[in-house]
């Protein structure tokens, strides 16, 4: 369905968007599942009080699904882009540059980027930037842009997911902007919703056990079993980004190597998609 001022509605700049959609940065979940930075995905497991991260290492370019609700045909898929690398040559990991948020049932589309936040792309839809505040309405889909911090998707009787705006900073390593990705409720999501995140959205079990000092002395490794199979984990730090977009807060978390290996459903080879839509 085309965007119409009837389903939707903008607010200027300069004015605060309504209190009841705006983040209230103090109701935000403490844990969260998610993935920013070069990309590092954590798993929040409420259940055990625990959080499980892995990276995902990939080429520039390519396209990652990161939620696939079979059920309601909901997406969310992130394309990578490169550091710019301070030397020739040299990897420096890769970073969300490029996120699509679709919901067929509604013909919603968003593409989301460091410069704009373009609703309804095939169809010729408005474009914002990170300048705007604005809450937007479409069906059952609304949309809060939070000004040059945030913004927030939340889809009646679906999810709740938030995208991070990160800018280049004085003494950042990272040399250009990206995003991050958070799913703030999913509780409400099909139980085939699958994704690098997608497929944590229901409880799943696992163990660990055997902590002993790892290769890196100063860092414990530990055995898990997780669906059938027996890792090696690593106890390390990631960092969530929600509440400070700059210097993120400190979670501490399993680390699954080999992109996942063993914790993923199939490999990470298999989540790679054609296009953001």
């Amino acid at each position: 369905r085309p965007f119409t001022l009837a389903s939707a509605f903008m607010l200027q700049a300069s004015q605060p968007a309504p209190t009841h959609s705006s983040l209230d940065i103090k109701k935000l979940p403490d844990q969260v599942t998610g993935v920013d930075t070069d990309p590092h995905f954590l798993i929040h497991v409420p259940q055990k009080e625990d959080t499980l991260c892995f990276n995902i290492n990939e080429e520039p370019g390519v396209v990652l699904s990161l939620v696939q609700d079979p059920d309601t045909g909901f997406s969310v898929n992130g394309q990578l882009i490169g550091n710019e690398a301070g030397s020739p040559g040299k990897h420096e990991g890769t970073y969300f540059g490029r996120l699509g948020i679709a919901n067929p049932a509604t013909d919603f589309q968003l593409e989301v980027t460091p410069q704009n936040i373009t609703l309804n792309p095939g169809s010729g839809g408005p474009v914002f930037s990170w300048r705007d505040q604005a809450f937007l309405r479409q069906n059952e889909v609304l949309v809060t842009i939070n000004r040059k911090r945030n913004l927030v998707v939340s889809v009646e009787d679906g999810g709740t997911f938030e995208v991070v705006l990160h800018r280049v900073w004085r003494g950042s390593a990272v040399r250009q902007d990206f995003l991050g990705f958070y799913v703030l409720d999913s509780h409400r999501m099909s139980a085939r919703t699958h994704g690098l995140l997608g497929q944590f959205f229901h409880p799943f079990d696992y163990k660990v056990s055997d902590l002993h000092p790892g290769s890196d002395p100063t860092k414990t490794d530990a055995t898990m079993v997780v669906k059938n199979r027996r890792l090696t984990v690593t106890r390390g730090l990631q960092k969530d980004y929600r509440k400070d977009p700059r210097h993120g807060a400190e979670v501490t978390c399993w680390f699954i190597h080999n992109n996942g290996d063993g914790l993923i459903d199939g490999i990470h080879t298999d989540y790679i998609v054609p296009d953001i839509f």
